[in-house]
């Protein structure tokens, strides 16, 4: 699960804390997870929280940002992010868990930014978010990679430690010092290119693997082919070209012997 603890465990607390605390009533309020805690697809295991915060620098997240946890666990990124202003929200199976992540949020004063469902993850309509962030196993990004690639372009998926199958990632960065479960892995969803796209020069035919892609602009191959999200780079002879792609357009520039040059293509034929 992309469960992240908030379980400080407090040994300094003294006897007279301890015996107050035992005078308040626990009856309705669930218990914080165990490690190892068996889920539905995986056991609960807490990830450090300067990777919590490693993960949501990555995806340099804004207010105008909406996530979603898969597999939330105890509610600690939905929390944080949270804490950073966005609106987030966590998807967990486990029923005790999600009303453990409600009561933490509530105690962190962000219960208004956040929203903690119970649901399967690969059941969830979570299309909407602009931030992904998992700590599933490599089987299950790998079940959830077509449902990833077919989100809006500039979607950041944000994992910790385990891949998405083949897919490269965008960015990766560890925490030190830390023990286990140390990296932070980024992908940015890609606009789709691949097909034949008709342009000023030519037809410019691309054949894409996730965020690459290959072909040529009128039978000139092209070379470092890349996306990053609707972000687009490739370069055809001694022409660099960079631009963007807006669904059913694609705006490209140069500088070809000193002068400016812009155009746009449209798609022919798309695969």
């Amino acid at each position: 699960m992309a469960a992240l603890s908030l379980v400080v465990v407090l040994a300094a607390a003294g006897a007279a804390r301890a015996a107050q605390d035992s005078e308040q009533p626990t009856l309705g309020q669930p218990d914080a997870p165990r490690l190892n805690q068996p889920g539905k697809d995986v056991q609960w295991v807490p990830t450090p929280p300067a990777l919590v915060e490693k993960m949501l620098d990555m995806a340099a997240v804004t207010p105008k940002d909406r996530l979603v946890d898969l597999g939330s666990g105890d509610g600690v990124l939905v929390i944080a992010a949270a804490r950073r202003g966005l609106r987030a929200r966590g998807i967990e199976y486990d029923r005790g868990l999600v009303e453990y992540s409600k009561r933490q949020a509530a105690e962190a004063g962000v219960s208004h930014l956040t929203r903690f469902v119970r649901g399967d993850i690969f059941k969830s309509d979570f299309s909407d978010a602009t931030v992904v962030t998992t700590f599933l196993l490599p089987s299950m990004n790998l079940r959830l990679r077509p449902t990833f690639l077919a989100m809006r372009p500039g979607t950041r998926i944000v994992a910790n430690t385990f891949a998405i199958g083949d897919w490269e990632p965008d960015e990766s960065a560890a925490i030190e010092p830390c023990e286990r479960w140390c990296t932070a892995l980024m992908w940015i969803v890609p606009a789709r290119v691949g097909g034949t796209w008709v342009t000023p020069k030519g037809d410019l035919t691309l054949t894409q693997r996730f965020q690459h892609f290959t072909g040529t602009l009128d039978r000139e191959p092209i070379e470092n082919g890349r996306l990053r999200g609707e972000a687009i780079s490739f370069t055809v002879g001694a022409t660099t070209y960079t631009g963007r792609v807006d669904r059913d357009r694609m705006r490209v520039s140069s500088t070809v012997d000193g002068q400016w040059i812009e155009w746009t293509a449209r798609p022919g034929l798309r695969r």
